[in-house]
């Protein structure tokens, strides 16, 4: 399981496919540098090859532009995905000096954000999808305190009571092994990324 403890991050990140598919629909990438941490979750429209496609575009775009703000980066993803399936696709990046995170989403990808005094920050996505066809953003920007712990999650995973899931654990490994119970792989592919600002 890819897991990352880097300067004020800790994420553990799991993905499933749907009935094993080789082509995983969902597709996922985050780095952190010593200023911030960014994470891009795309979820390909459908199953298979074309959705695999369609999500692999979306990463590689946040990959060779991380640097860019959250717009810029979200735009780039949009004209990428022209004659192509289409993705929801939802970027959170996290500035560690100034303890801000910028969200946008467009499409079916839930984002939660749970803080240490048990405030609950849950940004509502825009719908639709990206697919090269002009689009409205919502780009959000929030503050995070220290130890705050996050999910983001594509929606083959069905999950209720997140808020108790973050707080119950004292260790960000408890609070997973309470999701991938939640994981059926014969639903949907499934990408979930958990993790905690430090």
């Amino acid at each position: 399981m890819p897991y990352l403890q880097q300067n004020e991050i800790e994420l553990y990140a799991e993905q499933v496919s749907k009935n094993d598919n080789p082509y995983c629909g969902d597709s996922y990438y985050y780095m952190s540098t010593n200023d911030y941490f960014i994470c891009v979750l795309a979820d390909g429209l459908g199953s298979g090859k074309f959705a695999y496609e369609s999500s692999h575009v979306v990463v590689e775009i946040v990959e060779k532009h991380h640097h860019e703000d959250v717009d810029t980066i979200m735009q780039l993803c949009n004209d990428a995905l022209q004659k192509k399936r289409g993705a929801a696709v939802a970027i959170i990046k996290a500035y560690f000096h100034s303890k801000e995170f910028v969200y946008s989403c467009v499409g079916n990808i839930r984002f939660y954000m749970y803080s240490p005094e048990g405030k609950m920050t849950y940004p509502l996505p825009v719908t639709g999808y990206l697919s090269g066809r002009p689009q409205v953003y919502k780009t959000q920007r929030f503050s995070y305190d220290t130890n705050s712990r996050f999910l983001i999650h594509s929606d083959g995973l069905n999950i209720s009571g997140v808020k108790n899931i973050l707080q119950r654990y004292p260790t960000l490994r408890g609070a997973l092994s309470d999701i991938q119970s939640l994981v059926d792989g014969t639903a949907d592919d499934t990408t979930y990324i958990i993790g905690s600002l430090l």
